[in-house]
């Protein structure tokens, strides 16, 4: 099952185990199965310290095993075969089992110890999404801390029975005790916020109560760490306050032009980024999602979670979001079909007809990738002709399920009350109506700016975009801004990464200009 240099790399990251765990699995005649006994016999052959047992046991799903102490209850399984992106959630299991120590916070483990309750989870996820093993690893982290939480990965494809009774049309999906708990990416904090519901409150007083920054940067992503990293090196006091660090990179799958970076995925490049951040002693505030600017001699910065921050100078990298068609149907069936993440959500409409908006380079991206798939991609674009690279849609020309619809305006999403069913669109040369069933819609229309929070305080373009000058400077002072939520063009990751510096360096240069406030000094 596993090749010589997989089975190398496995047994030296299982010489960490500090005590014995026994791997228990529920196997029926099935060529997964059959599949699940080599994977575990592999990784047995591994460690002295690995046991593998098999039990029968009708209230437990086939097949899947479980990963435990030696002594203790199971807490943590897997349902399907934990392989593509859950490998590496399989291996930090058996290692966090086996008593290696996670790296996270003593604060936060201590308040996953503390967690009072029982608590059953179930994630389902697909082996080719990028986003389920944040949440497969965060879940699996706070059954192996508290002993009053399980937690079960299943992949979809091996359980499709379950997905279709669920209505799962996007993962990760998340249940806890056969409800509904959440789904899309969820950070380990966020879903221990969900837990422990007085976190929130204790967090924001604490927040609050700190002294002021000399530079704030609010947002996470490539824009926000360079600009992080720039003011440190200044040695200047800096804060980051990000709705969720890595902000959109998260959500990309393969980066080819980074530059010096030849191929990574997102999820890499935004831990990388965080782990260089660190690095520099700036204090990053996680889950703060920023709501009011308030100019002034201290500038502060107003959080939904009822935090106030407050500081000398501003760096605004709060980055873009998936763009919306805005028809009806769509918000009431978005993870009902309709989907904004091909790599994530494709897998679950296989054998499937649907649908993409869009026609520029992500868009027929998306439809090249699903058409290996799905049973048929329908791509529409308003415009009369495809945005995308030549290379790109002559691929997509050539694939035998796609069809291509120009000059079409999708004017609603239509289903049953409980998923999509079809989506209607206008022909725009003549007018006419038209309706495709179909079972899934992805939607590739491009980004919008994260500033509706802005509006009133400092300049946006027509297009919502913060206006800056050629220092990063906004139209207010000592208030700076870079990433895509600017006005630069071309929204990429090397550019955000230059235009977060050149900020920062901006913002320090106002402050060696500026007298020290009153409030700050003191």
């Amino acid at each position: 099952m596993l090749d010589a240099n997989l089975k190398s790399q496995l047994t030296g990251y299982l010489g960490r185990l500090t005590r014995p765990i026994e791997l228990v699995a529920h196997l029926d005649t099935s060529e997964t199965a059959s599949e699940m006994r080599a994977l575990l016999a592999d990784i047995a052959s591994c460690s002295e310290q690995v046991h593998v047992s098999e039990t029968s046991d009708a209230s437990t799903r086939s097949p899947s095993f479980a990963v435990r102490s030696v002594g203790e209850d199971a807490r943590v399984a897997f349902a399907g075969m934990p392989l593509g992106h859950e490998f590496t959630s399989l291996v930090l299991a058996l290692l966090q089992v086996g008593g290696y120590p996670p790296k996270v916070d003593a604060a936060l483990i201590e308040q996953i110890k503390n967690i009072p309750g029982e608590y059953n989870f179930e994630t389902y996820v697909s082996l080719s999404c990028h986003n389920c093993p944040d949440v497969v690893q965060a879940l699996n982290l706070l059954a192996v801390l508290n002993p009053g939480i399980r937690h079960t990965m299943i992949d979809g494809g091996a359980f499709q029975a379950e997905v279709e009774a669920r209505e799962i049309m996007s993962v990760p999906s998340v249940f806890l005790n056969g409800a509904p708990f959440g789904s899309g990416r969820m950070t380990l904090q966020e879903i221990v916020a969900k837990l422990d519901t007085g976190s929130a409150q204790r967090r924001a007083a604490e927040l609050s109560a700190r002294d002021p920054y000399d530079v704030l940067i609010v947002g996470g992503g490539p824009a926000g760490s360079a600009a992080a990293i720039y003011a440190a090196r200044k040695g200047i006091r800096t804060g980051v306050a990000a709705e969720r660090f890595g902000g959109q990179v998260l959500d990309t799958m393969g980066i080819e032009n980074f530059i010096s970076v030849r191929q990574t995925e997102g999820p890499k490049l935004a831990s990388a980024l965080e782990e260089h951040v660190k690095e520099y002693g700036v204090d990053i505030m996680n889950l703060e999602r920023a709501e009011a600017l308030i100019p002034g001699e201290l500038i502060e910065v107003r959080m939904q979670s009822g935090a106030s921050l407050k500081a000398r100078s501003i760096v605004l990298a709060t980055g873009a979001r998936w763009r919306e068609m805005n028809v009806p149907g769509e918000a009431q069936y978005r993870n009902k079909g309709v989907a904004y993440c091909p790599h994530c959500d494709g897998p679950l409409f296989k054998g499937k007809p649907v649908a993409v908006i869009g026609g520029g380079n992500s868009g027929v991206e998306a439809a090249i990738d699903l058409a290996g798939v799905v049973s048929h991609v329908t791509l529409l674009e308003f415009a009369s002709t495809l945005r995308a690279d030549a290379v790109l849609v002559a691929k997509l020309k050539s694939l035998p399920n796609v069809g291509i619809i120009t000059d079409a305006q999708s004017t609603e999403v239509l289903g049953d009350g409980e998923r999509v069913t079809a989506l209607a669109y206008t022909d725009r040369t003549d007018g006419s109506a038209h309706q495709i069933p179909l079972a899934g819609i992805f939607v590739q229309i491009g980004l919008v700016p994260n500033t509706d929070w802005l509006k009133g305080t400092v300049k946006l373009s027509p297009r919502g975009e913060i206006e800056v000058d050629s220092r990063g400077e906004t139209s207010v002072p000592g208030v700076y801004a870079a990433g895509d939520c600017t006005t630069v063009p071309y929204k990429q990751i090397v550019i955000a990464v230059g235009e977060g510096a050149k900020a920062a360096l901006g913002a320090f240069d106002h402050l060696i200009r500026s007298p020290v406030p009153q409030a700050a000094a003191a």
